[in-house]
Formats: structure tokens, C-alpha cells, sequence
């Protein structure tokens, strides 16, 4: 479905000689320029090239061919984020690029990704096929190993994100994950439609049982007993129609998103198993279709989870954290070492932070500290919003113990953070990110559609925890 980025590198073998990037501080380009031929000394000029931060110009050489490429950069000189090597690449030619040899392992890293990332396209439905997009050298000290599993960890969570409904359905993301862990030798149990009651998974059940698609909660498993246990939960709501509560038909135009929690846990235990990291991995994914039927749950309908709690439906647009719950439920049971959850939970967490920055809520702020860090160092940030105690009576219901929604329509993704707090009890180490999964619009390296956000970050946590 989507061109694969690890071709945008080419080996260091070849003969081919690749065009030279030269990246220059502000104060850099006199000195060159002084060494420059009066042809390139000229062509730079005539370009109005300055060596601006992020400004690039390519000097032909006498005979028409490329020279070499000028790219202007800060004065902490060759970024260390991936998204300004993106722009870079986005702004040249077709052919062949090399970076400077000495630019250390984290920048090779990043310099590939982000160069890589720009050969991404979700083009399987369309006739038409991307143009050909500029090759990099592979750089000197790169991680080859790391690079690919990361590629292929944002790919597959852009590509299960982008996939319509009809292809993407609960059984469509069962067979998926089915795959992954053929490909690693993982374990993978599927709970499918009136098993998930018999199993006492009600909530699950309950949300989906309205699809012709029946509900369902896939259960990987990968590693060593003895190894640390960390445990990824993410939401999988293959489309979302807000249930009889019904969402106009705008706010269900990019509902196939709504599985982008799924997409990231996947994504990430890819990662996870490709690197082998040294930790016993449990996946779960409750995977519905939030449609209408005769049979579909209702609004003031009780039900009760998994862990015993009962919950009032305030909304059946709020189905989200009610399948989660049950996963969350099951999870905690084994009392994990981390426990993650990925989620598009709330649109209150777009409307706080923007498309770009996924919430992140725990009360481990050691974990927290952690994983902020983390989102710096590897330029895939979120941010921290509080699970506020004071609000946690806002839940009250006056027919169950809880309700899925408040009265009030204040601090909604604390609100579905409170929610999933009630489900895990023996976890210290846990945390709950509310991520958007989408691009709203393009940028380098980054099309618009689905997204992989916090994954890099929360595999960097995890590899400096237990690896």
C-alpha cells in the first residue's frame, strides 16, 4: 500500500558518485566562497544564496552536472531532527545525496529517518504512482538495524491508519496482528463476538456488537516469563459512528482513524520484537466498529466490566475508554513492570494541544519525567496533562458506580484519563497517551493522513529501563 523508505538509502558500495552536501553556519560561506571557482563564486551570488538556516542551493558544476549542494544551518551546525533533514530532501532534485562522513551515530540516525520518511506514500488505491524522490548515501555510522525498525514501525502504523474501513475492519486488524507475530514468533489469541462474554470481556463486547463484523480482543504475547513484562494496550475502534449517539457526517469523515491507538501498540511491539529487546511483551487490542443496529448498546444502558465496576453509558460516542477499560482491566491483573495504552481518545486533547502533540497522563512522574525526555531528545514530544483527583467525582453516576462521561463537558481528556485510571490498580509504572494519529495537513517527510506519534519515545524509555 505505500512505497517502502528503506530504498531512499543506497549503499556506501556503490560506484555511482553521489552530489556532496555541504551544510554552512552563517559565518562559513566567506571562507568558502574564497575557495569557490569564480562560476560557483558567481552562481551563488547570482541565487542570492546567504546560508540562512534551512536555505538551500544547488551549484552545477562548469559542465551542467550537479557540484555540490550549499545548505544553509544554525550555528550548532547538522541538526539533530529528523524533519529538517526531510525539508532538506524535499527540496532537491532527483539523483543521489551524500552527507559529511563525521556526523556521529544519533545524526546518522536521524539524518535517515527523516530523509527516508520523505519516499513514504500511501498510494495503493490510486492509479498514479509518486514520482521518484532523492537518494541518500548511507551514512557513515548508522544504525542499520535500528533505522529499519523504526521505519517499519511508522510505516505500519501510517499504513493501518490510512487503510479504509472496508479494508480495515476488527477481523481485518485480527489478521494483521496474526502476521506480525508469525513474523516474529510471537503467540496470538483472537476472543471473537459471544466468546468475549463467556470470557468476561462485556464492555468490549457491548460496543461492538452491533457490526456485522463481530468484536473482538487480539492478545499477543513475545519474550522470555523471566524478562521484565511490559504491556501495550491500544484502542481499536476500526470506525467510529458515535453509536445511536451519532456523530454528523463530518466528524465521521476520518473515523477509520479511530483504530490509531491499535495501529501504535502494533507498531511499537514491532519495533519491540525486531530489536529484540529483552522484555516479555503482551499486546492487547479490544478491536470493534462502533455501529447502529437493533442490537447496539444504548445511551443510560448499564453495564458491567470486567473488573466488577459497573458504568452508566452517558454517551455512546464515549465508547472508547469502555472497550479500553476490560484490556486496561486484564492487563493490570499480571501486574506489569510498564503498562502503555495508546489512544485517539478525545477530541478535548486536539482542542488543548493541537494534532501534533499527544497528551500524556500518569501518575509515575518518575515515568513522566522519563518519557518527556525521551519526546525531546528524539523529537517525538507530547505533553503532560494531569490526572486531577479533584475532578475524579465528576464520574459519579446516581445507577452505577461510574459514568462514562460528566455532566459538564469541562477538561474532557483528564476526564477519559480519570476513567481509565479506575482500571488499574496494581500498576505503578502506567501511562496513558491520547494521541490524534493524523497529519491534517503535509509536511516534509510527513504527508497528510496517518501518523505514528510517541513511539519512538516510548521505545527509547523502554530500551533504557530494561535493555
Amino acid at each position: 500500500m505505500a512505497n517502502t523508505p528503506i530504498k531512499a538509502l543506497v549503499n556506501n558500495n556503490r560506484k555511482d558518485k553521489p552530489t556532496p552536501i555541504l551544510p554552512l553556519k552563517g559565518g562559513e560561506l566567506a571562507p568558502w566562497l574564497k575557495k569557490a571557482s569564480p562560476w560557483e563564486q558567481n552562481w551563488v551570488k547570482e541565487n542570492n544564496f546567504k546560508a540562512n538556516k534551512d536555505q538551500v542551493l544547488t551549484v552545477p558544476a562548469i559542465d551542467g552536472s550537479k557540484g555540490c549542494v550549499l545548505w544553509g544551518v544554525s550555528d550548532d551546525g547538522l541538526p539533530t531532527d529528523p524533519w529538517q533533514y526531510a525539508k532538506l530532501a524535499e527540496s532537491l532534485g532527483e539523483g543521489t545525496y551524500a552527507l559529511p562522513d563525521n556526523m556521529g551515530a544519533s545524526r546518522a540516525l536521524n539524518a535517515a529517518l527523516g530523509w527516508s520518511l520523505t519516499h513514504y506514500g500511501f498510494d495503493g488505491f490510486k492509479t498514479e504512482k509518486a514520482k521518484t524522490k532523492p537518494k541518500l548515501k548511507q551514512p557513515n555510522g548508522l544504525d542499520k538495524k535500528k533505522l529499519t525498525a523504526l521505519l517499519d514501525a511508522i510505516v505500519l502504523v501510517r499504513n493501518l491508519v490510512n487503510t479504509p474501513t472496508k479494508h480495515m475492519l476488527p477481523s481485518h486488524l485480527a489478521d494483521k496482528a496474526k502476521k506480525i507475530a508469525k513474523t516474529f514468533d510471537a503467540t496470538c489469541k483472537v476472543i471473537v463476538g459471544k466468546k468475549l462474554l463467556e470470557e468476561n470481556f462485556p464492555t468490549i463486547h457491548a460496543v461492538g456488537r452491533a457490526s456485522d463484523d463481530a468484536p473482538r480482543l487480539i492478545d499477543m504475547r513475545w519474550g522470555k516469563k523471566t524478562d521484565p513484562k511490559v504491556t501495550l494496550v491500544g484502542k481499536g475502534v476500526c470506525f467510529d459512528s458515535g453509536g445511536l449517539g451519532i456523530k454528523p457526517s463530518g466528524g465521521m469523515r476520518n473515523m477509520k482513524k479511530d483504530m490509531g491507538g491499535a495501529a501504535h501498540v502494533l507498531g511499537l511491539a514491532q519495533a519491540i520484537m525486531a530489536l529484540k529487546l529483552p522484555v516479555c511483551l503482551r499486546v492487547l487490542v479490544p478491536a470493534v466498529e462502533n455501529s447502529i443496529s437493533a442490537n447496539a448498546f444504548r445511551p443510560g444502558d448499564v453495564i458491567k466490566t470486567r473488573k466488577g465496576i459497573t458504568v452508566e453509558v452517558g454517551h455512546t460516542d464515549a465508547e472508547g475508554r469502555l472497550v479500553l477499560c476490560d484490556a486496561l482491566a486484564l492487563a493490570d491483573e499480571e501486574k506489569p513492570d510498564m503498562l502503555l495504552d495508546f489512544a485517539t481518545l478525545t477530541g478535548a486533547a486536539r482542542v488543548a494541544l493541537g494534532p501534533d502533540l499527544p497528551a500524556l497522563f500518569t501518575h509515575d512522574e518518575k515515568l513522566a519525567k522519563d518519557m518527556l525526555k525521551a519526546g525531546v531528545d528524539n523529537h517525538d514530544p507530547m505533553w503532560q496533562l494531569p490526572l486531577w483527583e479533584g475532578y475524579k467525582d465528576d464520574l459519579n453516576s446516581t445507577v452505577a458506580d461510574i459514568n462514562n462521561i460528566s455532566e459538564h463537558g469541562f477538561a474532557g481528556a483528564t476526564m477519559g484519563g480519570l476513567f481509565l485510571d479506575r482500571f488499574v490498580e496494581n500498576t505503578s509504572a502506567w501511562a496513558h497517551f491520547d494521541v490524534f494519529a493524523w497529519n491534517p495537513a503535509t509536511k516534509p517527510g510527513r504527508p497528510k493522513g496517518g501518523e505514528a506519534m510517541a513511539i519512538r519515545a516510548a521505545l527509547a524509555v523502554i530500551e533504557q529501563r530494561f535493555c
